[in-house]
């Protein structure tokens, strides 16, 4: 560490007369601004105190969007106290700070403030855009730091990381790669949530879930507005009828189904009726017409999917809009048509027919069919029903289930893995009561979606490969799928390129995919990311693993649990022995804090006070 400067402040500036009130802010600064130049909170790597093992200590990564509030101070709290305890029993205490790029909540930030100047971001291009979020980091960036250390917190600072550093993005890129080499990444077309508004998949971590127990009235994005409601709404909460007409039916018999989605059902491709209701055994492999197109659709039986009890008992399907669809699609061998396009509208073409709601935002087609159905004498009418309706956390959008290709982690042996170390004592979660969430979660892994449609964040490191003459490759299409590349960089994607092509690398035309990763890919290899990893550092050797992952208990999914899969399937050790969860610092009616909720306080406004129309 550098020599100590002079104390900022003693007993004899006083005796001296030279400091009359004392004024908090007067002191604390320069107290720290010694602490830190002092070099006070710096471990060294190469000599680790004398009989004592170093304490590690890995602050969760604030968003680099926000500021900090209370939540984020009892963290600190908590975290500090331990550091400082432990630096103060003689052990090498490193508490690494950094902050999270966070993808989706930056880049919305960036594009609100360019588009109160009538700019998008695709005005401007990907490396344009791409220039203004970075100059958006520096200029605000540094305000979470700033505020650590008006808390006090004791970080080592020398080690801070930022997730989309030169350091963290190496790490990334290597862990992709192994991923796939080790067969447990892979890309393939499925249901995902799809923000309309973003135009990208999002992570469940970012999924918010409005109850509704019957009819009501929400605003969406992107739409020009109900016109049937003075606030231009949009109805939910309600189940909707309509009939299909029997084909060749003497007596024009139809079969009745209901949804919550009525927009939907220009995509649907059977409707399913139990293989044991009496009612429509005659209808066995029978078909239905289509109202708005030249297409017929089957009736097929799926005692998976439909309660005879509910409803008609028979279902629409809709397998590339909807999850229990999907399913059902897979299983009956049922065509997969998308009616709604990125952004949310419909799209112009439904199964290559013409669409007569071409255009039209998702909720206004809503409107247009249901009128559509009553002049074709098709509809039967709506009742209240209760409903959980996903919503974006990000943008406000409520979600749809859509069909897009994406890459994909395999988490099944890592989250085995995981599980494990909690029940044979190797890792301890603090309190034990959250064992069971962490088990819950873990036996009952799905695969991760890991890619998301945006610009800001670690770009996938694959390229999709064709060869000088070759035209109409799809990079969508599933057979192609073996011309996506994942290599460390663009010249190890050639090479390997021209191998699975068969030609010289001069051949070789590559495309690098667009999408970025989700955020919490860069986040789960922080413990080990932050001191060098892939490279066999001295901080690496010296400090990692970790000792202690202090966190809120309500990423510990999210969050702890990727570290540890993560650590394992990389480094083959536990990244951290302990978990030790803290509760949520909530308001008066229980919610987290949240800037959209308007409930959160600045902790430096507690310390420092605040005027009467801030309050």
């Amino acid at each position: 560490p550098p020599a100590a400067p002079a104390v900022p402040y003693d007993e004899s500036n006083r005796a001296a007369g030279i400091i009359g009130k004392y004024d908090p802010s007067s002191f604390e600064a320069p107290i720290y601004d010694w602490w830190e130049s002092a070099g006070c909170f710096l471990p060294d790597a190469a000599s680790p105190a004398p009989g004592a093992s170093p304490y590690v200590l890995p602050m969760p990564p604030p968003n680099v969007t926000g500021s900090l509030h209370l939540g984020h101070a009892l963290t600190c709290a908590v975290e500090d106290c331990l550091a400082r305890w432990h630096r103060m029993s003689g052990r090498a205490a490193v508490f690494v700070p950094g902050t999270d790029h966070a993808g989706i909540a930056t880049q919305s930030v960036v594009e609100k403030t360019l588009a109160k100047s009538g700019i998008s971001r695709h005005d401007l291009g990907r490396d344009k855009f791409l220039e203004k979020v970075w100059e958006w980091k520096e200029e605000h960036g540094g305000k979470i730091t700033q505020q650590l250390r008006c808390l006090g917190t004791s970080c080592d600072w020398g080690r801070e990381r930022f997730t989309m550093d030169a350091t963290c993005g190496a790490a990334v890129t290597e862990a992709f790669v192994r991923f796939h080499e080790a067969g447990l990444l892979y890309r393939d077309t499925r249901l995902v949530n799809w923000s309309c508004a973003l135009k990208s998949a999002i992570s469940d971590i970012e999924v918010d879930t409005v109850e509704l127990d019957g009819r009501g009235f929400l605003s969406v994005p992107g739409h020009k507005g109900n016109p049937k409601d003075k606030m231009g709404r949009y109805e939910f909460g309600v189940i909707t009828s309509f009939s299909y007409q029997v084909e060749g039916s003497p007596t024009n018999e139809v079969l009745t189904v209901a949804t919550t989605r009525l927009e939907t059902m220009l995509g649907d491709t059977a409707v399913a009726v139990h293989p044991d209701d009496p009612r429509y055994t005659h209808l066995h492999g029978k078909f239905l017409l289509h109202p708005f197109f030249d297409r017929k659709i089957p009736v097929v039986t799926d005692g998976v999917l439909v309660d005879m009890s509910f409803g008609t008992g028979a279902v629409k399907v809709t397998p590339a809009h909807d999850p229990n669809d999907y399913e059902c699609g897979k299983r009956n061998n049922l065509e997969f048509i998308c009616v709604i396009t990125e952004g949310g509208a419909m799209t112009e073409t439904v199964a290559g027919e013409p669409s007569p709601f071409a255009g039209l935002m998702r909720y206004d087609a809503r409107i247009a069919v249901e009128e559509a159905l009553q002049q074709k004498g098709l509809y039967v009418g709506k009742a209240p029903n209760k409903m959980s309706l996903k919503t974006c956390s990000r943008s406000g959008d409520v979600l749809e289930p859509m069909i897009t290709p994406q890459w994909y982690v395999n988490c099944h042996s890592m989250a085995k893995r995981a599980a494990d170390s909690v029940r044979d004592g190797s890792l301890t979660i603090v309190p034990a009561e959250h064992e069971k969430t962490w088990f819950q979660w873990l036996d009952n892994i799905r695969d991760w979606c890991v890619s998301r449609q945006l610009w800001w964040g670690h770009r996938i490191p694959a390229w999709f490969a064709t060869k000088s003459g070759e035209q109409d490759v799809s990079k969508t299409a599933m057979e192609n799928n073996d011309r996506w590349i994942v290599a460390r960089d663009e010249n190890a994607a050639r090479s390997m390129a021209a191998k699975k092509l068969n030609c010289a690398e001069s051949q070789i035309l590559l495309e690098q995919d667009e999408d970025v990763l989700d955020t919490w890919f860069s986040s789960g290899l922080f413990p080990f990311s932050v001191f060098g990893w892939p490279n066999h550092t001295q901080d690496l050797k010296a400090f990692y693993p970790t000792t202690l992952l202090e966190t809120g208990c309500d990423i510990l999914f999210f969050w702890v649990a990727r570290m540890v899969m993560m650590g394992l399937q990389l480094t083959d050790v536990l990244p951290f022995k302990t978990v030790y969860l803290h509760a949520m610092v909530r308001d008066k009616n229980g919610r987290k804090m949240s800037k959209s909720l308007g409930n959160v306080i600045d902790p430096l406004e507690v310390i420092r006070g605040c005027t009467l129309g801030t309050l």
